[in-house]
Formats: structure tokens, C-alpha cells, sequence
């Protein structure tokens, strides 16, 4: 289970540093709002997810373990992929980034759609957690429940410390942000070998 575990922390890690439409939208809640307003937000994953997350494991226990090896080549590939942009990030940082315009609408439902409707949630699922997570099911239940704990606790944790940070000291906003996506990168390049590993080489 502790292998599991260990990588539910880091994509949680990872996918909580990534900057896209959600968390965005709490950034701009959090520096224009105050992060008591923001802080529910966070929690939009518990009701954007479950959708997300079931239609992946649908799809990927009906593929045979050829397929599976496939997408563990595919998922490593692709998480070499967000290490890159993630580096093009934290090098050509843009302080301005950390500050977006006020959306108008500051609710969790409004944070959970902007989740729910943002295709990096389904590509994160279905090429990079997917397979881990319906081959530590397979192996044991308690597997897969160690990453989902490991995933979610690290990520909503992430969320709640970067909504705190912007609102409560705006100017440690940027700083902590470019520090995160550097860390960030390191995290996913070897999260994105890890996979390529397992699909090559592990039978």
C-alpha cells in the first residue's frame, strides 16, 4: 500500500501545483475575496471528481494488459510533458500570472464546475493516475484506496495552503508559486520515468 500511497502524494503534489482554469479561479477568489471567502473552494474536487474519476476507472478496466502497458508508456510520456511545461513555467515566470482578474463569481459550486469542465482533470486521470489506480485495485482494494487518500489529502492540503498564502500575503504569492512549480517539474520527471519504467520494463 505504502508505494501507492507514496505516489498519491506526489501527483497530489504535482496536479495541486499545476496552473490551470481551477486553480486560477481560486487565486483570483483569494487576492481579490480574502481566503476565508476562498478557502471552500478547495474542496470542489470531492464534488467535480467522482465523475472523473469513475468514467476513467470504466475505461481502463476493460483494456487488456497489453493496453495497460500502453498507457503507462503513454502516461510517462505525457507527465514528461507537463515536467516541460512546467519548466518553461518556472523559467519564463510572469509575476503578473499570479494576479488574475476577479471572475465575479466566488462559490464552490462555480470552483467545482471550472474543475469539472477543464480537460487537464480527465487527461490527468486517464493517461497518469488511471492506471495506477486500477492496477493497485486489482492487486488489493486497500491499494487503490492508499492512493486515492494519498492524492486527495496531499492535493486539498496544497489548495488550502495556496489559498492562504495569496490572500493573506500577496507579495509571498509569486515567490511561493515559482518555487512550487519548480518543485513541481523535479516531481513530475520523475513520476513521468517511474511510468515509462513500469511499462517497459515491469512485465
Amino acid at each position: 500500500m505504502w508505494i501507492y500511497l507514496f505516489q498519491g502524494i506526489g501527483y497530489g503534489f504535482a496536479a495541486a501545483s499545476q496552473i490551470g482554469p481551477f486553480q486560477t479561479f481560486l487565486i483570483s477568489q483569494a487576492l481579490t475575496r480574502g481566503w476565508k471567502r476562498a478557502l471552500p473552494g478547495a474542496f470542489a474536487p470531492f464534488l467535480s471528481d467522482g465523475p472523473i474519476v469513475l468514467l476513467s476507472v470504466l475505461v481502463l478496466s476493460q483494456l487488456p494488459e497489453w493496453a495497460q502497458r500502453v498507457m503507462y508508456i503513454l502516461g510517462g510520456l505525457f507527465v514528461l510533458y507537463l515536467a516541460y511545461g512546467s519548466y518553461k513555467s518556472w523559467r519564463n515566470f510572469d509575476e503578473t500570472l499570479a494576479h488574475p482578474e476577479l471572475s465575479g463569481q466566488q462559490t464552490i459550486f462555480k470552483a467545482a464546475m471550472t474543475n469539472l469542465l477543464s480537460p487537464g482533470a480527465y487527461l490527468f486521470w486517464m493517461f497518469v493516475t488511471g492506471p495506477i489506480l486500477v492496477q493497485g485495485w486489482r492487486e488489493a482494494p486497500i491499494n487503490g484506496l492508499g492512493l486515492l487518500i494519498g492524492f486527495y489529502t496531499t492535493f486539498i492540503i496544497c489548495l488550502i495552503a495556496m489559498i492562504i498564502v495569496f490572500g493573506a500575503a500577496s507579495r509571498l504569492g509569486p515567490k511561493l508559486n515559482r518555487a512550487l512549480l519548480g518543485l513541481s517539474c523535479i516531481v513530475l520527471f520523475g513520476f513521468g520515468l517511474y511510468q515509462l519504467w513500469l511499462g517497459i520494463f515491469v512485465n
